[in-house]
């Protein structure tokens, strides 16, 4: 892999993302330009890479780095990109070794933008990314947030494990991401709700949120405007160019799906909803000497998916495609396929994954693995790999039914 570092403030964080692409088994070559070497040092990225730094083309000649670096690499990442480092990366120029290795790599190639929010939105580098992408070149979106001094806004650069994770998905696919779900708005859920019995115990389950974060970081990555509803989640970093809304019981999750839901074309409901609450929730902790605990009451909580549903063939929803999830386990008589096929049925949504959960498996783990099943009948095996592997293969099948519209 080739990491190439543009002259940033977010520079240091190049440095995460090396020792994170490193640790992985990667071997990753660092290619700054002369001004990302006044923010970290070259001494900093040899000792994390274990591979001398260069950035002139007039360095070790008889090797032709300039050409040899892009033709070689699996993976060209660039975090961070400014505006600069795209202006010359999209009009072809190569005047040192990073815009060289960008101009020979015929790998996917990465671009992590960070600048001032007014730096980002000027039509000059909207020109740029639209082109970039135009040639295949992936273009990430920027993050909201704390910039240089006191400005906040969009063009913050994504986390490190952000990168990282988008940089696996890359390698994994062996090409660019498509942009095919610009202009399209979307939303997702993720995480497990809590229904509260007091203000210590509730009800809850083990997912970590990561598939759905996951989702919405590729959707987000393939032009789509995202809405992630977020329960509980596992400490995961917000998704760039993602809009957040939090919540924690069924029926908050519930509301907020119906609200965002309004408009979008498409929805995915990768929370894990609790299917029961407690009948009655008290404002101070219960006592063991309190209550019987075989007396505890559940209700059922509402089924969001089929309100859904049944809101769209109602008419008040005009929600394009419709995507659920299926956390199962088999059992004597019933394979977990054979659950799912019957839960898309029961369901009626467009699109049905189906996970096998227990032993380690679906629930607080980095990968994932199922079937991906479709009211016409198809069926797609998905392998065993990272989340947001299983997240292109979901976001294929939705581009596939919203008519393949590129952006």
């Amino acid at each position: 892999m080739v990491l190439g570092v543009s002259g940033g403030i977010a520079a240091f964080k190049a440095c995460e993302v090396l020792r994170r692409l490193t640790e992985s088994g990667h071997d990753v070559r660092v290619v700054p330009t002369e001004s990302a070497l006044e923010f970290v040092g070259a001494a900093t990225f040899e000792a994390l890479s274990g591979h001398p730094v260069r950035t002139g083309v007039f360095t070790d000649v008889e090797e032709v780095p300039h050409v040899r670096l892009g033709q070689e690499a699996d993976l060209v990442v660039v975090a961070p990109a400014t505006a600069d480092l795209m202006a010359r990366a999209a009009h072809g120029m190569a005047d040192d070794l990073l815009a060289s290795t960008l101009l020979t790599a015929r790998c996917p190639v990465l671009l992590v933008p960070a600048m001032h929010t007014e730096m980002w939105e000027h039509p000059a580098t909207r020109a740029n990314v639209s082109r970039l992408r135009e040639h295949g070149v992936v273009v990430a979106e920027p993050a909201r947030g704390r910039l240089t001094g006191a400005d906040s806004g969009k063009g913050r650069m994504p986390e490190p494990a952000e990168i990282v994770d988008l940089s696996r998905l890359l390698l994994a696919e062996g090409a660019a991401l498509p942009h095919d779900l610009s202009g399209k708005r979307v939303v997702v859920t993720a995480g497990g709700t809590r229904e509260p019995l007091d203000p210590v115990r509730y009800l809850g389950n083990r997912s970590s949120g990561r598939q759905g974060y996951a989702l919405a970081r590729v959707a987000a990555h393939r032009g789509a405007e995202v809405t992630l509803v977020a329960a509980h989640s596992a400490d995961l970093v917000e998704p760039a160019g993602v809009r957040m809304v939090h919540v924690g019981t069924a029926d908050q999750l519930r509301d907020a799906v119906l609200e965002a839901s309004d408009g979008a074309n498409v929805l995915v409901m990768a929370a894990a909803v609790a299917d029961f609450r407690p009948v009655s929730h008290v404002d101070h902790k219960i006592k063991k000497t309190d209550r019987d605990p075989d007396a505890l009451e559940l209700t059922r909580n509402p089924d969001i998916l089929a309100d859904v549903i049944e809101q769209r063939r109602a008419g008040k929803l005009d929600t394009d495609v419709v995507v659920g999830f299926a956390a199962e386990t088999g059992d004597p008589d019933t394979t977990v396929l054979e659950h799912g096929r019957a839960k898309l049925e029961r369901k009626g949504c467009d699109l049905l994954v189906v996970n096998t959960v227990g032993d380690g498996r679906a629930f607080e783990v980095e990968d994932n693995d199922g079937w991906l099943l479709a009211a016409d009948g198809a069926e797609l095996p998905i392998p065993h790999g990272s989340k947001s592997r299983l997240a292109a293969r979901v976001w294929d099948a939705v581009a596939a039914r919203l008519g393949g519209n590129v952006g």
